[in-house]
């Protein structure tokens, strides 16, 4: 179970895992971020950065140092991580690596819902999805590989998950085709009467009021 945070928006990690290389304000650990492509590790509303980061000063996890002023620019404030906010850093880190969270991808609420879909059309949008990830997958390789050329693997662990992520979808996408163009998937033939008559068939009734009654 997630424990419970002071600060529980991810952008407050990000912050952390910024001012643990060194004291900056807020502009420099927004570009640092950017830079490090933290926006595609978690979501990241960019907007609300200050908030967050007033939050974190108010929790002690972060400290005011100094303010600076670069030319005409605004006041600056500079800001260092605390041996409390270094704690919770690792903290965070520990419970993000060990403890599964259910998560919600957009993927899986379309599959929730494919029985909408006549089997045919399920099957041509399947194969423009495994299409669009075979060549997101090339992609990715090759952008890993590029990487490890000159960064330290440590630092592209979590691009080594998303491809895994993506080849495992890639691999069950291919083994759900081939059961839906072979006729062998459980309950086809039910499926593709329902979108070719209109009618609901008289099993799929009974499981619908099966699993909706209160009773």
């Amino acid at each position: 179970m997630a424990k419970r945070r002071k600060v529980s928006n991810l952008l407050a990690l990000a912050v952390l895992s910024a001012l643990a290389q060194r004291a900056m304000h807020p502009y420099e650990i927004a570009t640092a971020l950017r830079a490090w492509g933290k926006d595609q590790d978690m979501q990241i509303k960019w907007g609300s950065l200050y908030t967050v980061i007033r939050n974190m000063d108010k929790h002690g996890m972060i400290t005011a140092v100094q303010s600076v002023r670069e030319g005409r620019r605004p006041e600056r404030t500079v800001y260092r991580i605390t041996d409390s906010g270094r704690a919770e850093l690792v903290d965070w880190a520990r419970e993000l690596v060990s403890t599964p969270m259910p998560e919600q991808p957009r993927f899986r609420a379309g599959l929730s819902v494919l029985a909408v879909l006549h089997p045919d059309e399920a099957t041509r949008l399947l194969r423009r999805r495994l299409d669009l990830l075979e060549d997101n997958l090339t992609a990715a390789r090759d952008a890993l590989a590029q990487h490890t050329r000159h960064i330290p693997r440590l630092f592209l662990v979590e691009s080594e998950y998303d491809l895994a992520i993506q080849e495992a979808e890639a691999a069950w996408i291919r083994s759900l085709l081939a059961e839906l163009t072979s006729g062998s998937y459980p309950g086809l033939d039910v499926w593709r009467a329902f979108h070719e008559t209109g009618e609901m068939p008289a099993e799929l009734t009974e499981l619908a009021e099966r699993t909706s009654s209160t009773e």
